[in-house]
């Protein structure tokens, strides 16, 4: 159906699709009531005859709209008009990063890593406010031409406090490619689950493809739910090994074996980024229990080796300051002792023991005097 020039509720003209997915068609459209751009994302008819999934997606939508950060992009409204349901939200010019990885992949360390700090950033403060993202994938992550990221299709995350602990769905959220092995089995999803799911992301545009590969949607989850990812040294031998260790920890099956929200994530790439190969990442470590070791030899030559050819990263991009944790305990220096050799004698130490001495002499001769009485 042609919707290029449609009016949606006398306000929102079409002017074109800019990106589409199974869900939903995204639409440049301009918003004549404040007379600017704007994009609309309009469901698609085929699934707007659920009630259910209508409600819901009206409340998640309306959950999303109050995301307010700078590597979110802004939802302005929710509405119908007709059997059109639709969401507007901000229109960023730039390109997804599924269209970046096609075009520069495997691209160097710093860059990825820029990239991956700012979707932490953006997807731990939907962590924060209580919302799982559910569809973390480079098609829903768009990278303005300053290098800005900025996250979309916040509309079918999840609200935490509607998730049942144990409870499964026949209807499997998410993209095959990238969502979690708990999200493959009809569970409901976690933060953790998007931290997989960047996990992905974080895979692809270090190795230049996906860590799973199949030709169906089963095979997919399959893999997801009973294969190890491959090493990403394998595709890109320039990638160190700490950042290597970091990847396949956030591919964990278990999310209990991965962070538990993207803010942690976030917190150790910085962290890798600021002391390169010498973080060491303890099992199950949160951020403040990282504790450094020396960078072990080949670690160091893959730091210090040129990266892969790729986009730099913009020097003007903000710098992400993850929420408030305590700081690491550091050893300060041990003060040394003197040497009580050198120090010469202790003279009072000496004379308590001698008057100690005498006390215990003079009782020897009551002892013998009591002796003596008792034998007689």
């Amino acid at each position: 159906m042609a919707t290029e020039g449609l009016l949606l509720n006398k306000r929102y003209k079409l002017l074109g699709p800019i990106g589409q997915g199974g869900m939903a068609v995204v639409h440049k459209a301009q918003d004549l009531s404040l007379s600017r751009l704007v994009a609309v994302k309009i469901l698609r008819e085929t699934l707007t005859g659920d009630p259910e999934f209508l409600a819901r997606f009206q409340q998640e939508a309306r959950a999303a709209a109050n995301l307010a950060h700078p590597n979110i992009v802004t939802i302005h409204d929710f509405g119908r008009d007709g059997g059109h349901y639709y969401i507007v939200m901000e229109h960023v010019e730039g390109q997804d990063l599924k269209t970046l990885i096609k075009e520069a992949a495997p691209f160097s360390v710093d860059y990825a890593l820029d990239l991956a700090i700012q979707i932490c950033a953006g997807v731990g403060y939907a962590h924060r406010t209580g919302l799982v993202h559910c569809d973390i994938k480079p098609q829903n992550i768009l990278v303005t031409a300053d290098g800005r990221v900025k996250i979309t299709d916040f509309g079918i995350a999840r609200a935490l406090a509607n998730l049942r602990p144990g409870e499964t769905t026949d209807v499997v959220w998410g993209s095959p490619q990238y969502y979690s092995p708990e999200q493959a089995a009809g569970e409901h999803p976690t933060p953790a689950s998007d931290v997989y799911s960047i996990g992905v992301v974080m895979f692809e545009m270090l190795a230049g493809r996906l860590p799973f590969i199949a030709a169906t949607q089963q095979a997919l989850a399959l893999m997801h739910l009973r294969e190890e990812p491959p090493r990403l040294s394998l595709f890109n031998d320039q990638v160190p090994e700490t950042l290597e260790r970091i990847v396949h920890k956030v591919l964990a099956k278990e999310p209990s074996a991965r962070y538990r929200t993207a803010d942690q994530l976030g917190y150790i790439l910085i962290s890798f980024r600021q002391q390169g190969d010498a973080l060491m990442l303890g099992s199950g470590s949160t951020p403040a229990e990282a504790q450094p070791r020396a960078a072990t030899p080949t670690a160091v030559a893959l730091a210090a080796a040129p990266t892969v050819a790729a986009p730099a990263r913009p020097a003007n991009i903000p710098a992400y300051t993850p929420p408030a944790t305590p700081p690491v305990a550091t050893a300060g220096p041990i003060a040394e002792t003197p040497d009580e050799s050198e120090e010469g004698l202790d003279w009072i130490a000496v004379g308590l023991g001698f008057l100690a001495a005498l006390a215990v002499g003079g009782l020897i001769p009551l002892y013998i005097l009591v002796i003596l009485a008792y034998t007689r």
